[in-house]
């Protein structure tokens, strides 16, 4: 759910309170100086407030009523190509400028980012010894690329924005060379994975949508301008369609797996979030970048780990996609708050009074 408005990375940044300024560059800001920032920030606090709800509203319809989606799983593609689409309307050159200012940087986010989510879907799948098709799912959530709200949270947590748009922005770009090899190295002791298929959807569901969006941003700019403000809730609402149809496709395995999945989501967002702070910091990153690198190896596009599980595995195997893309916004959110408000604490002077969340 990436836009300008949520990721406001133009005004000077200063040092980090808590620790050394990022050496690798700017911070995000620490608190707005202008009102088109406080704008801005209001703005991704209600889509990170709005949007788990969204889809937990979402995700119980498709429960209680499977019946309203039958026959909907044939649209997931065609809606995870809005999402990307909308995602490339937000993007401009600047985003890329980042790649070639911090290679390092953003270097150590995709190897981060591409080693442990699937190395951790891989161990939970076994550690919690889960059926095939939820193995499969959880391996595949784990190879996604990072996740569509992930910026917007790096925001809220005073992470380095510009850094987070350019590790989610190059890791969507290669996920047709990385997720099906990487599902097929891992997955495939689990269910058959035909990756060149794989390949062909990503391309299809993924990149090309995203590089039409960046076209037309291009060539139309001012008129896409007056609609930033509702990209992010469009593709809220698409994400929250996309998980009522895939909840409703697997409603029937849901009782009995229900709690399983939870537990394998829980400790691989959860330990994803730890591992990639810790690995900004193993690296001598940062305290802002290593908040960004928490969230942009923590957080993935469940939605297109959705349609591949369903389009090349089963309704069942998208489950755990389904149930990642509620949980991981929730507590994107809440780590956020936890990181921002750390942050205030450190800046407050000696006696002052506590900042309020």
């Amino acid at each position: 759910m990436r836009s300008e408005q949520d990721s406001p990375a133009d005004p000077a940044d200063p040092a980090d309170p808590e620790g050394p300024a990022d050496p690798e560059g700017p911070t995000a800001p620490t608190a707005p100086a202008e009102p088109a920032a406080d704008a801005s920030g209001r703005a991704a606090r209600r889509a990170v407030t709005v949007f788990p709800v969204l889809v937990l509203a979402a995700g119980a319809l498709g429960l209680l009523t499977p019946g309203t989606f039958a026959g909907w799983s044939v649209s997931v593609p065609y809606l995870l190509g809005v999402v990307m689409f909308a995602m490339g309307l937000t993007m401009t050159p600047k985003d890329f400028d980042g790649v070639a200012k911090r290679p390092w940087a953003v270097g150590l986010g995709l190897v981060a980012h591409y080693v442990i989510m699937p190395g951790l879907g891989w161990l939970i799948a076994n550690a919690l010894d889960l059926p095939p098709q939820l193995a499969a799912g959880v391996i595949l959530v784990g190879c996604a690329p990072s996740g569509t709200a992930s910026n917007v949270v790096t925001y809220l947590a005073r992470g380095d924005v510009a850094l987070s748009v350019s590790v989610a922005t190059v890791s969507t770009v290669l996920a047709p060379l990385v997720t099906p090899p990487l599902t097929l190295l891992l997955a495939g002791e689990f269910l058959p994975v035909d990756a060149g298929s794989m390949v062909t959807d990503i391309l299809k569901t993924v990149l090309l949508p995203v590089l039409a969006g960046l076209a037309v941003r291009l060539l139309a700019g001012r008129y896409v301008d007056r609609v930033l403000g509702t990209l992010p809730w469009l593709s809220a609402v698409t994400i929250a369609v996309i998980v009522a149809v895939v909840v409703a496709g697997s409603a029937a395995a849901i009782k009995s797996a229900a709690l399983l999945v939870f537990v394998a989501v829980v400790l691989h967002n959860g330990l994803g979030l730890a591992l990639g702070y810790g690995a900004g910091k193993a690296a001598g990153l940062g305290r802002p970048a290593s908040r960004a690198m928490a969230f942009e190896v923590g957080m993935q596009n469940s939605g297109l780990a959705a349609s591949l599980a369903t389009a090349h595995f089963s309704p069942l195997a998208a489950l755990p996609a389904a149930v990642f893309s509620v949980w991981h916004n929730v507590s994107g959110a809440l780590v956020a708050a936890w990181m921002a408000r750390r942050a205030r604490r450190s800046e407050a002077p000696a006696g002052a009074a506590e900042p309020a969340l």
